[in-house]
């Protein structure tokens, strides 16, 4: 397995990958996100377990949104069964994966210790139920947030191709991390592109979605409209993703998703 250097024009290339393959499966691609919002939701309702184990999941459920992807992207329809495709290998790879979710979380939690300690959080006030412009200016103005989001980006770096490195090539968790991270960096032109063109897409659609909404009748219309295109763009999103692993590595061929099937090891 080698790295590949992709220009940065291709960071464009992904956004549009990932809104064609959308349109290819978008009843599947949007139903297997909201399967996985859905059990984010329900794990959240269980005090602190629950936040643990939407945790360890992620990268399993990355790993699922990125096969159907791959599915979509070859003209077959992703099955549900898809988005838990890490738990139907091996044995090997079920631990393998569990592993390499025990590790984010704990990442997660270093974050969130280090956000915490090195920049407080903005004083909560009363308990709002509605966003107000002070609010936001609040959360903005919060040194918590913004070192939180500065540390969190290596560690984004570090799991933004591990769990196909883990699960299709049978790398291991730690290796994995090392190399998601240098394919990342190696690559970091092409994705900041990608985030840019992403950012795009989501600022563009925002607009479309507060131009329809006032069109057709302001907030009622606003918040019919909003859930459905927010749940499609994110859709379009985790599509794309599928697509930065695919250049960014040099397997010699495309992983299979057959449970029964691995990639040669690194």
């Amino acid at each position: 397995m080698k790295l590949r250097n992709v220009p940065a024009g291709t960071g464009l290339q992904w956004v549009k990958l990932g809104i064609q393959t959308f349109f290819r499966q978008p009843l599947a691609l949007s139903g297997l996100f909201f399967m996985f919002m859905a059990a984010v939701s329900v794990l959240s309702i269980i005090p602190i377990l629950g936040t643990a184990l939407s945790a360890v999941l992620t990268p399993a459920a990355n790993l699922g949104l990125m096969a159907a992807s791959r599915e979509a992207s070859a003209g077959r329809f992703p099955m549900p069964s898809t988005l838990v495709s890490a738990f139907r290998g091996s044995r090997e790879q079920k631990r393998a994966m569990l592993v390499l979710g025990s590790i984010y979380a704990g990442c997660l939690l270093l974050v969130l210790a280090t956000a915490a300690l090195l920049g407080p959080a903005a004083p909560v006030g009363e308990v709002e139920t509605s966003v107000t412009p002070q609010m936001m200016q609040d959360l903005l103005g919060s040194p918590g947030l913004w070192i939180a989001l500065l540390v969190y980006i290596p560690v984004l770096m570090m799991f933004w191709h591990a769990p196909a490195l883990v699960h299709w090539h049978g790398v291991s968790p730690v290796k994995s991390l090392f190399f998601s991270a240098l394919a990342c960096w190696q690559n970091k032109g092409a994705l900041l592109v990608f985030a840019i063109g992403w950012m795009g897409v989501f600022l563009l659609s925002g607009l479309v979605i507060s131009f329809l909404g006032s069109v057709l009748g302001g907030a009622q219309a606003l918040n019919i409209i909003m859930y459905p295109a927010v749940l499609f763009v994110a859709s379009m999103f985790y599509a794309s993703v599928y697509f930065t692993f695919r250049d960014s590595f040099d397997t010699g061929a495309e992983p299979e998703l057959l449970p029964s099937t691995t990639g040669d090891p690194t």
